[in-house]
This record gives structure tokens, C-alpha cells and sequence, in this order.
């Protein structure tokens, strides 16, 4: 099979794969979404000789660095509307949230949101991705035991970040629960 070849596959097999994860990590701006995709892919072209057997975490990995200038390149241009004076807000078009504008389950999010953006990544590769451990170690660009700890610490803050965001105590159907009763 020739690098073209092998390449085509890979496309065909994980474009929406790739799509997915990308969707996920832009918070709503779909319309980057493509745009970031398109940039994987081409570099997975250019660099189609260098495909692995077991292309999606090496996808993964070149999606993290695509996304990576995405949102600089978002935050620069986000900068510069502001300097303008030219953003939603100026024009009356800011939309206050309400209680009809939350999500089931957005506590994890708001938890999730408040580690490091290496602890989300690796969580999310494995929640979101479900990929393995060694999956992971190459869309990290990292080895087995660095991705199995960066892994167990970032399971540990999350707990920590859930744990900070629920009661210190719980009620139950009328008993409550300590602290080390709880699990």
C-alpha cells in the first residue's frame, strides 16, 4: 500500500473521529470546527510517510497543536474586536444566561474546567477519545508511564475540584453522610 494509499484510509477512517474531538474542545465555535479539521489533515498529508499503522492517536496529537494555534489565534483576533470597540456587547447583543441555559450534568463541566488544560486533555482523551493508555501516551507525544500518571493526577484533581464543589455534607434521605462515607 503506497503513503497515498494509506493516508486515503486514514482519512476515511477517522475523519469524523478527529471532527469529533475537535468539536468538543471549541466550546460552541463550530464554525472553526472545519477549518481546524482541514489543518489536520494536511499535515497528516504532508507528513503521510510518517502515518503510523495506528493513525488516530498520531491524528489526535497533531489535532491537539492545531487546536493549540486555533485558540491563539481566536484569542488574538478576540483582543483585537475589543480594541476596536466593535464587539457583541457594544451593540446591545450580549446574552445574559438564565436558568433555562444550563446544561444537565454542567457541574462536571464547571469541575473539569477548573484543572489545568494538560489535566483536561488527558481526561478527556480517555473519557471522550476512549482511548487506551498507550493511545494516549502517543497523542501526548509522551511514554506509557508519564500518560498513566499525568492520568492518575489529573482523576485525583478532578475528584478534589468535585469534592470543593459539592457540600461539605450531604443529606440523604435523612441521614447524613461524613466526609470519609461518602463513595
Amino acid at each position: 500500500m503506497s503513503n497515498d494509499e494509506i493516508f486515503a484510509a486514514a482519512y476515511r477512517e477517522h475523519y469524523w473521529a478527529v471532527s469529533r474531538y475537535v468539536a468538543r474542545r471549541l466550546d460552541g465555535r463550530a464554525g472553526e470546527v472545519e477549518e481546524v479539521v482541514a489543518e489536520v489533515f494536511t499535515v497528516a498529508w504532508r507528513r503521510r510517510a510518517d502515518l503510523p499503522s495506528s493513525p488516530l492517536p498520531w491524528l489526535y496529537g497533531v489535532a491537539r497543536n492545531c487546536l493549540a494555534n486555533a485558540v491563539r489565534g481566536h484569542g488574538r483576533r478576540r483582543r483585537l474586536v475589543d480594541r476596536l470597540g466593535n464587539d457583541d456587547t457594544a451593540h446591545g447583543r450580549h446574552i445574559a444566561e438564565g436558568p433555562e441555559t444550563e446544561n444537565p450534568g454542567a457541574w462536571v463541566h464547571e469541575a473539569l474546567a477548573r484543572l489545568s488544560a494538560s489535566d483536561q486533555e488527558v481526561l478527556r482523551l480517555t473519557a471522550w477519545e476512549e482511548l487506551g493508555i498507550d493511545e494516549v501516551a502517543v497523542a501526548l507525544g509522551c511514554g506509557r508511564r508519564a500518560a498513566t500518571m499525568r492520568l492518575h493526577r489529573a482523576r485525583r484533581r478532578l475528584r478534589a475540584e468535585i469534592d470543593r464543589m459539592r457540600p461539605a455534607v450531604a443529606v440523604v434521605t435523612g441521614h447524613s453522610l461524613r466526609e470519609g462515607d461518602r463513595r
